[in-house]
């Protein structure tokens, strides 16, 4: 499945900023991960509006090939959505998630409390995995939360380290293009408000892409595989897609680069991006939002 053509080539070229907003952990930790909020409002959508029949987590268990009794480590486990639905696959190994943020860290403790498979949840960022020995996972993920790392090429060492012979690193993060369209809307309607310059940046995601991730991996994997994959959500109401933008924080705009803006910004921001999607639904009877993501895998 391919949804790539010329015209979202052409939008990206236009569009998609080089320079892309810096947020720290910290910030991840007491402002967009405070709750599970953002992590369900994002889910929920790639669920109900998605065009690919294989799921991300489709995905996600071509790359990892278990057998049934591996130990994994999940880094950023987030809210647990993934691991519940991998955890099945791993009747008799380990899953053990890590994340920075003890709001959603409660709610995959909670999520998969009670399940077959032993479950460990640490609070801890995935630079420092120094409470695990050597060698001692035989799968390790980070999907879509290396950029919020503080020191990647520290994380990539102690994966390393702690990944048993013959295991795999499975890192998932997007093309720099992904979800064009939705940057398209955002960026046309802060123009016609006139917003301040340094709002007009790219996600945190171009820290580490499908574009440059092989070569920061490269140095501490003896083979780094890129496996790509592709979807595309058509939203064929407005509202459903505004509270995917905002769930997104606007493309980053209303993370912290936003403070200090004035009251009802975002608001007029919300109801200006709203136009040009319903402009496409009359038009096309959808606006879509095209995923352009994959998997590194590392052995």
């Amino acid at each position: 499945m391919d949804f790539r053509t010329p015209e979202l080539d052409k939008l990206a070229a236009e569009t998609v900023p080089q320079a892309y907003f810096e947020l720290s952990a910290e910030d991840a930790r007491d402002r967009y991960f405070a709750d599970t909020r953002m992590l369900d409002g994002k889910q929920l959508a790639h669920n109900r509006f998605r065009t690919n029949p294989r799921t991300l987590v489709d995905h996600l268990l071509d790359q990892l090939a278990l057998t049934g009794n591996e130990r994994w480590l999940d880094l950023g486990c987030g809210n647990g959505f993934i691991a519940e639905q991998i955890r099945p696959h791993l009747p008799q190994g380990q899953v053990v998630g890590l994340d920075i943020a003890p709001g959603v860290l409660d709610a995959a403790r909670q999520r998969l409390a009670g399940v077959a498979t032993p479950c460990d949840w640490i609070e801890g960022s995935a630079d420092d995995l120094s409470m695990f020995s050597d060698n001692v996972f035989d799968r390790v993920t980070a999907i879509y939360m290396m950029h919020y790392v503080p020191d990647i090429a520290a994380c990539f060492r102690e994966v390393r380290r702690v990944l048993a012979t013959g295991g795999r690193f499975v890192v998932t993060t997007d093309r720099p293009d992904s979800m064009v369209e939705m940057f398209g809307v955002h960026f046309a309607a802060m123009k016609q408000m006139d917003a301040p310059a340094h709002l007009f940046k790219a996600t945190p995601k171009a820290r580490i892409s499908l574009d440059n991730g092989r070569e920061q991996l490269a140095p501490y994997f003896a083979t780094v595989e890129l496996v790509t994959w592709q979807d595309q959500l058509r939203f064929t109401a407005v509202g459903p897609f505004l509270d995917f933008y905002a769930a997104h924080n606007y493309c980053c705009a209303a993370s912290r680069p936003g403070d200090g803006l004035e009251p009802g910004f975002f608001t007029e921001l919300r109801e200006r991006a709203g136009e040009y999607v319903q402009q496409a639904i009359d038009r096309d009877g959808y606006f879509a939002v095209t995923k352009f993501t994959g998997s590194f895998v590392c052995q």
